[in-house]
């Protein structure tokens, strides 16, 4: 298969939203990208619609039940910080970034969800330290390069503040920049998250979200110039895209406090876990049930009739409760029993304890026990897709496309690069590409 670039960035502005399109027409690097090539601005994303399972789907083509990355976070009933599904081995079947390393192409990520101890040559994973004898530098170097997290760390590690934003996304830029100039990959894939996390804690159309859009325009307009130095500009391809869109809630439903209520789950004195028939797996907007034994017919009516009670009830927060068989049509986990799906103004928590439904204060969001607006909804919610958008080599001039899917990225990057994913959930989009 013949190859239509030299090198492929791909950059992942989490969160970046069909609503976002008005102003990134008008903010001068995004608005100079969308000249110079094609885009669309109505990406249906995946179910659900969160992070992990999104780039998971970017790189593979395929929905989450198929390369098995299902949710953000690993189903650990009971635990306040589940693990995250950091790991490639989590990934069923290849991915954009194997095939590349296959084919001899230098490969770098940075801060790529499900990259952690990848087949990548300069990988800096997105992992974090989730146990309290945990450090994050060493959790971070024995996941991915250790030379070369250790140096861009050294060089760039003064920008950062933990995991905080906007100042990681200042360390990612940095360490982009430079790897760009210095190793001049043949793809490199960069995930940045100051949009999402400025929307989690401040709401979808707040200032902070404004300014972190803004902010991010200045970071494309730098690895632009990057690309430009370094003599590669005129044989790469550049993509911008987001993975979801968000929606504002100030209501949080956890539905494992009726479950305990009604004796499917059980706690100790301090209230902590010990068993449980049925467990509500957050998704944000959306989340699983699932059932210890799937073959506990009894205990399966009885969760049934509990949710459905809920969607009648329209204070609930509860819009719609999907059969295992619809969760697996629509791409989900169909390992579930049930999916659900919150209403306009409400998402969904693991927590046992307290109240069905608690009503967020300020104090909760600056603690970070709850936020303002989430993802993981329904891609059939309205509003509620996002954009893609590339030029450079292999890349058409003025092309709109009016509709795809997030599935279809995968294959399209692969055809760029001369790659093949095998059988995929999504079809190249050809009319991007100049032999299209």
């Amino acid at each position: 298969m013949s190859r239509l670039t030299d090198h492929l960035i791909v950059i992942s502005f989490d969160c970046l939203s069909t609503l976002d399109f008005p102003m990134l027409q008008e903010l001068p690097n995004f608005k100079d990208l969308l000249q110079r090539g094609s885009y669309c601005n109505q990406v249906q994303t995946i179910y659900p619609s969160v992070t992990y399972p999104c780039h998971a789907t970017i790189v593979t083509g395929n929905y989450p039940k198929r390369h098995g990355i299902v949710n953000n976070t690993l189903l650990q009933p009971g635990r306040l910080s589940p693990d995250w599904y950091w790991h490639r081995k989590h990934v069923k079947g290849t991915t954009l970034y194997d095939e590349a390393k296959k084919a001899g192409m230098k490969t770098a990520a940075l801060l790529w969800p499900v990259t952690a101890r990848a087949n990548i040559d300069y990988n800096m994973p997105e992992i974090f330290a989730n146990r309290s004898w945990h450090h994050q530098v060493p959790v971070s170097l024995s996941n991915g390069s250790v030379r070369y997290q250790l140096d861009m760390n050294r060089r760039f590690g003064h920008l950062r503040n933990g995991l905080d934003q906007p100042e990681l996304d200042d360390f990612v830029l940095e360490s982009t920049v430079h790897t760009i100039k210095t190793k001049t990959p043949g793809l490199l894939l960069v995930h940045f998250v100051d949009l999402d996390s400025q929307r989690h804690y401040h709401g979808f159309s707040s200032k902070e979200a404004k300014a972190a859009v803004k902010r991010h325009d200045v970071r494309l307009g730098h690895i632009i110039q990057a690309l430009k130095e370094s003599g590669i500009y005129e044989n790469t391809t550049v993509v911008v895209l987001g993975d979801h869109s968000a929606l504002d809630e100030s209501k949080a439903i956890k539905l494992n406090v009726l479950f305990k209520q009604n004796g499917l789950i059980d706690v100790d004195k301090s209230g902590k876990l010990k068993s449980w028939k049925a467990y509500c797996k957050s998704c944000d907007g959306s989340a699983y049930i699932y059932l210890n034994d799937p073959s506990d017919h009894h205990t399966k009516e009885v969760v049934e009739k509990l949710l459905k009670n809920l969607v009648v009830d329209q204070t609930s927060g509860i819009e719609k409760v999907i059969s295992q068989q619809e969760a697996a049509a629509m791409g989900a986990d169909e390992n579930c029993a049930f999916m659900v799906e919150a209403r306009r103004g409400f998402y969904i928590k693991e927590q046992i304890d307290g109240e069905l439904i608690d009503s967020i204060t300020d104090r909760d969001v600056r603690a970070k026990r709850y936020t303002l607006a989430s993802h993981g909804y329904s891609p059939e919610k309205e509003n509620y897709t996002t954009v893609i958008m590339a030029a450079g080599k292999g890349i058409r001039t003025n092309v709109v496309v009016p509709s795809m899917h997030l599935v279809d990225e995968g294959p399209t990057f692969a055809r760029l690069l001369g790659l093949d994913l095998g059988s995929t959930d999504g079809s190249v989009i050809e009319d991007f590409l100049i032999d299209g």
